[in-house]
């Protein structure tokens, strides 16, 4: 039975949440497939080295491309283009199945990441276009969340039991799958008109999202929040299969395991986020679940060696904390652009917060082979909390977006003006505040 008040009520919007779990999943266990490859080719000594290295790879395709794709993508049919890349990407996985050598997968693996580069802006810029009320979009947004957090349950047990009939390589065509079932629910929805202009000269608009970016000073602390708790998390993301390979001795049935623990974690997370939010705020919701994560891997680094319980204790501990740092971004993003102006804010939080990632990935993956895995989480957590508490510096707890802001410019009879009259000869007045063409700096009074 769905809640009436739920999103999931819209046809659109569910065929849309169906295709978005189905995509990720794919993704998913690709991940799980090239995890298991790496422990393969590596070992315990160079294992995670490796991993590191393709994530990195990825971090990369997404940094350089994310923007470019947003820009050129957003005069697209969103639909088709979706369906589109979609369908790419399940042939180039296909073909990771049938490659022969690590270099093969590693090029085919960054084919894979530029082309979904233009994924998930593209699709993150449907909701708020569907969703047009903040509490439906607020609760897309969950929902959003729980599907990134299914696909933390799902992948680990689909392909555990997936192992048992077949081999990691096997993994990469039962990810394809995936793949063409997103294309087809991506297909049967009825997808909103889309709000971007098309104005803008290229490079313009290239560079909208990351100048939005850089003069918002909440957005400034989004992205330093997302940065700390990468430096931990992907910790979490390459050693785990090295530690339940090196520490508990079978790296398929532990890894497996232990990712399991996490999407239950974030999952529950990702329910508890909207109350939370609520009764605190983002800010205070996100720096918490950063605290906690590196909490937790402080104490990994101390216990000499944990149970397997306390282990599946611990994982899902981690994707708690993960989800309350990763679920509310979204509502951040959207407070803080136009709606026009979204989809390429949205650009440019995926290619920011994945430069957090690309050095994240090889640091944790080097120092896991460098010292004890246990250890290096340790230190990686202590950086998390330093990286925290400037953020909390950056992004100031009174944040109202509401903001008095003056228009000395302008001309009285000005269109922007007529809507929000100004007072004095600086034609001083107050709305919510966007960067944009009119409101070029941030204002210092709120």
């Amino acid at each position: 039975m769905i809640a009436r008040s739920s999103p999931l009520r819209l046809r659109n919007f569910r065929y849309l949440f169906i295709a978005h779990i189905l995509s990720l999943v794919g993704v998913g266990v690709m991940t799980v497939s090239l995890s298991l490859t790496a422990f393969e080719a590596g070992g315990t000594e160079a294992g995670g080295t490796i991993l590191g290295g393709i994530l990195a790879l990825k971090m990369i395709s997404y940094v350089l491309i994310a923007p470019l794709a947003e820009t050129v993508l957003s005069r697209r049919p969103r639909r088709a283009t979706l369906v589109t890349i979609d369908i790419l990407r399940l042939g180039i996985v296909a073909l990771m199945g049938l490659a022969f050598s690590s270099w093969q997968i590693a090029v085919l693996a960054f084919l894979f990441f530029a082309i979904s580069s233009g994924f998930t802006p593209l699709f993150q810029s449907v909701l708020p276009d569907l969703l047009e009320d903040e509490d439906s979009y607020s609760r897309g947004l969950a929902l959003s969340r729980i599907a990134y957090t299914l696909e933390s349950i799902l992948s680990p047990v689909i392909a555990a039991a997936a192992l048992k009939v077949l081999t990691a390589d096997d993994l990469f065509f039962l990810a394809s799958g995936c793949f063409l079932g997103s294309a087809v629910f991506l297909f049967t929805t009825r997808f909103p008109a889309s709000h971007v202009s098309h104005k803008a000269p290229f490079l313009e608009r290239v560079s909208k999202g990351l100048r939005i970016y850089a003069l918002t000073p909440r957005l400034r602390g989004l992205f330093m929040l997302n940065f700390a708790l990468s430096l931990s998390m992907a910790w979490v993301l390459v050693n785990t299969v090295v530690f339940a390979g090196g520490r508990l001795g079978d790296a398929e049935h532990y890894y497996t395991l232990l990712m399991t623990c996490y999407g239950v974690g974030a999952a529950i997370g990702a329910v508890t986020v909207p109350r939370l939010v609520r009764r605190l705020d983002e800010r205070r919701c996100m720096a918490a679940g950063v605290l906690l994560f590196a909490t937790l891997g402080i104490f990994l680094s101390l216990v000499s060696a944990p149970p397997v319980a306390g282990l599946m204790l611990l994982w899902s501990g981690f994707g708690l904390a993960s989800s309350l740092v990763l679920t509310p971004g979204g509502l951040v993003l959207a407070r803080s652009a136009r709606s026009g102006d979204r989809p390429a804010v949205f650009a440019a939080q995926f290619s920011l917060s994945h430069a957090g990632w690309l050095l994240a990935y090889p640091v944790a993956g080097w120092l896991g082979a460098s010292i004890d895995p246990a250890h290096a989480m340790g230190i990686l957590s202590l950086a998390s909390i330093a990286v925290t508490l400037l953020a909390l510096r950056v992004w100031s707890a009174a944040d109202p977006l509401v903001r008095a802001h003056s228009h000395p410019d302008l001309p009285a009879d000005h269109p922007h003006l007529r809507d929000h009259p100004g007072q004095g000869a600086e034609q001083v007045h107050a709305h919510d505040f966007h960067i944009d063409e009119l409101h070029r700096h941030w204002p210092q009074r709120a």
